[in-house]
Parts: structure tokens; sequence; C-alpha cells
């Protein structure tokens, strides 16, 4: 058997998959590959994921696809049996394309849904032309295209493993009408919406969805780290679970995380909003980081001299919820160690947090911090001001970068690369003004050849601050 991890390898400069690794990988249903890639077979008109449980077609009967899209562009209809809709995301040449990663991220999050294709384009500062031709060259369709079969496919995942109406399934996917849903379901997949319904499902007052990963997945270290910085009534963790509140499009709730396969974990979500259920679960997937490629991410950072001793498998980005709270928790992080931060951020949760229930309270907005006079933090005045500052910023300018507040007085790259460290899960940030990571340096014996590490520093960064341990 040819060594699927080695012929991977041969082409990690590019991230690009060929078609005798894609076949060793789905005779070997290797997990790993799960979402980088699909099957489509050609006598049957259907694609599978690679870890597909059905007999596997002979080569000369399959053609291979970088996204579950591009299959269905090409006329192929889903797998029933692995259903492509519950994959992870995230294809395989992602990380080599820093504006198409942006992309994705922007659809998904309902840029197409709420904005025109040249807005997008606006706001990732290319033409629409470029941005045209970007996804043609990558995913081989049109950004809109790409857009509709997400929406179509989460709402496939949504009648295959919830109790939700019909109707409902159709405005919590991005659809205007229940018609247009209707229509581009059965265009798309060549499918009944009603037809693949599981009629055994019962109505409960959380939504429960699967939601799957490539492996590795080092779960308990990423609990460890949440469990550090937990504060209280906004998120909290357990022996094998993490959860925490939110506010999505106006309307608050909670959800709650825990391992439920080997490749997946169990989401139990409680929200009342009527509409942008798909944007909010692609919201939770970044902040879980479940679509890092870990196979092509952990062969780089193994390859550098400063993880000679070994890292720690399956490591990925513990994400907060906006990169708002990042930066409060940065800026009130500066010059101060876990415990300090945690206790100055727990006094202003609960003087500012809206409270949920009894024991749940939303994180503090812009505008309860520009109102408040912050006396109940205990730190110089200075760092109240760049607390208002950045919260009249972010209230004035809500779609601006965090690389836009060092504009504002008291924060430097520091609090910026925090906030797209962990409030965007920006895969390439290298926080070198870290304690931590000054003293994982020194441990590891020497300086770092970054640009080596690009686009996984974040990634790198999270190792050496684990390698300090407790």
């Amino acid at each position: 058997m040819i060594d699927i991890l080695a012929l991977y390898l041969v082409n990690n400069e590019t991230a690009m998959l060929t078609d005798i690794v894609c076949q060793q990988a789905r005779l070997a249903r290797d997990a790993r590959f799960d979402g980088l890639f699909f099957t489509a077979v050609k006598s049957t008109g259907i694609y599978c994921r690679p870890v597909c449980p059905a007999r596997a077609p002979a080569e000369h009967q399959v053609s291979y696809y970088f996204s579950a899209a591009a299959a269905v562009a090409a006329g192929y209809r889903p797998c029933l049996r692995c259903r492509p809709d519950s994959a992870p995301g995230s294809a395989a040449w992602q990380g080599s394309q820093t504006t198409l990663q942006r992309a994705l991220r922007l659809i998904d999050e309902g840029g197409l849904q709420q904005h025109s294709q040249a807005a997008l384009a606006e706001r990732l500062g290319i033409s629409e032309r470029y941005l045209r031709k970007l996804f043609q060259q990558q995913l081989g369709l049109a950004p809109k295209q790409y857009a509709l079969t997400q929406q179509v496919l989460f709402a496939k995942k949504l009648l295959h493993e919830t109790a939700l109406p019909v109707s409902s399934i159709a405005f919590q996917a991005g659809f205007n009408s229940v018609r247009r849903f209707n229509d581009a379901f059965k265009q798309q997949l060549q499918l009944n919406p009603t037809a693949i319904r599981r009629r055994s499902n019962t109505a409960v007052d959380a939504l429960e969805l699967e939601l799957s990963y490539r492996p590795p997945l080092a779960w308990q270290k990423m609990l460890q780290f949440w469990q550090a910085r937990t504060l209280d009534g906004i998120d909290w963790t357990g022996p094998q679970h993490y959860g925490r509140t939110f506010n999505y499009r106006g309307q608050p709730g909670w959800f709650d995380v825990a391992p439920l396969t080997k490749t997946s974990l169990k989401l139990r979500l409680h929200w009342q909003g009527k509409q942008g259920l798909f944007n909010l679960v692609q919201h939770i997937r970044r902040l879980l980081d479940l679509d890092a490629n870990m196979l092509l991410i952990e062969q780089q950072l193994a390859a550098s001299p400063l993880f000679a001793g070994g890292i720690i498998s399956g490591l990925r980005i513990p994400g907060l919820w906006d990169s708002w709270e990042a930066g409060v928790r940065a800026v009130l992080g500066q010059q101060v160690n876990v415990a300090g931060a945690r206790t100055q951020l727990n006094r202003l949760v609960q003087a500012l947090g809206e409270p949920l229930d009894a024991d749940k309270k939303l994180f503090p907005t812009p505008q309860a911090v520009l109102d408040s006079d912050l006396l109940m933090i205990k730190v110089p005045n200075a760092r109240r001001d760049t607390l208002k500052a950045l919260a009249q910023f972010v209230i004035a300018q809500p779609q601006a970068e965090p690389q836009q507040w060092l504009a504002l007085k008291g924060i430097g790259p520091w609090t910026v690369n925090y906030a797209k460290l962990r409030g965007m899960s920006d895969s390439d940030i290298w926080l070198a003004g870290d304690l931590g990571v000054q003293k994982a340096l020194l441990k590891a014996g020497g300086v770092a050849d970054t640009a080596a590490l690009s686009p996984w520093r974040s990634y790198a960064t999270f190792q050496l601050w684990f390698s300090l341990g407790d």
C-alpha cells in the first residue's frame, strides 16, 4: 500500500491532492482526508466522502472534486449514506490562498445573502472580476454558485438531523421563500426536501447537530486552555464539554459542545432566531476551529527545528466569539498574568453583562462599556480610556478589521494580533512580543524561522504556549 501521507506531502507547497493520493485515501477510508475531496461515481451520478462505508467503486468509474459545490456543479447528487452535507469544511488547497480563505469565511457568514458580489469583492480589496477568476480557478464555479450550494447542503443536514419544519429550514438556511428553497434544493441536489425528512424526529427545546472534523483533535488540551480563561456566566467547561453564551443578529443564546464520535462533536444550541442558523453554525465551527487541515499543518510545524522535541497532535485554535471580545480580553490582559486578567474581566462582566438567566450572562457590549465609568475594574485610568476608545471605534465601524485599532492610544501589535488570533481564528498570527512565546523560545533553545512556519504561525504560537506546561 502506498503511503498516503507521504504522497500528500509531495504536494505540500501547493496543498493540492493528486488522483493517486485521493485513490489511496478513499480506499483506506482515511478520516484525515474527510472534506478535503469528494469522490464522484460516474455510473451512479452520486458523490461521496472518502469515509463512505459503501463498497468502493473501481477507479475508472470515479472523478475527484475538491469541494462539494464543485461536485454538485458537475451534475452529481449527494450520497444519502455518507451524507456530504456533514463533512468538515476547508478544502485541501486552503492556506495557500489567503484571499480565497477570507472570501469563503465571509460567504459562510452571509456575505452574499445580505450583500452583492460587488460589495463582497470591495470588502476583500479586490475587483469583482478577480473574485470570479479566483473561484473559477480554485473551485471551478462562481462565488454565488458556491454560496447557494452551501445553503442547500446545510438545509439537507437540518432535514436529516432536526425536527424543524421545512419552512423554518428554508429561512434558517438563508432563503427568502420556501418556493425558492424547494426549487434550489431540487435543482442542486436532484432530491425533494420532504423525501429525506426523518419522520422519527421529535421536537426538543434545544437544536442538536453533529459537527464533523478531520482528526486529530486535542480536545482535552483545548478545554484546558478555555478553562483557565472562563468568565462567570459567559463560558464554562466540564470533563468533556465546552459552552458559552452569545448574541447573534440581536438574538441571545448559548451552546454546548462535547465529543460524539472519533470524528465529530455534538452541538446543543439554544437560539430562537428565525433566520441565520447556517451562518451561526459556521461561526461556531470557526470558534472551535473544526475545519483546520491538521494533516498539512502538523507536517509543516514538525519540519521546523523549533519543534524537534515533538508537537501536541490535534492542537487547534481555541477561539472567542468575536474580535471585540478578544480585544477587551487582550486590553485587560496587558502586563498581567492570566489569573489577573480573568479577575478584571469578571468584574467587568458582572457589572455590565446582560443577564440571560440566573447563571448566564452576555459579554458586555461596546455601548455598555462606552456608557460606563469602568470604575469596577482596578486598572490604571489609561487602560479604561483605551477600552472606551475601542468601544467607540467598534460602534462607529463595526466591520473594521482589528488592524485599524492601531490608531487608538493604548493598543499595540500584541493586542491587535491577539484579537485576530482568537476573535477571528486567523491561521498566521505570530505573537512575537508575547511573554509566553518568548519563554517557550528560550526553552526550545533559540529563535524560530517564523517565515518557514507561515501560514500556520497561529498553531505554532499555541504549541509554544502549551510547551510551557502548567
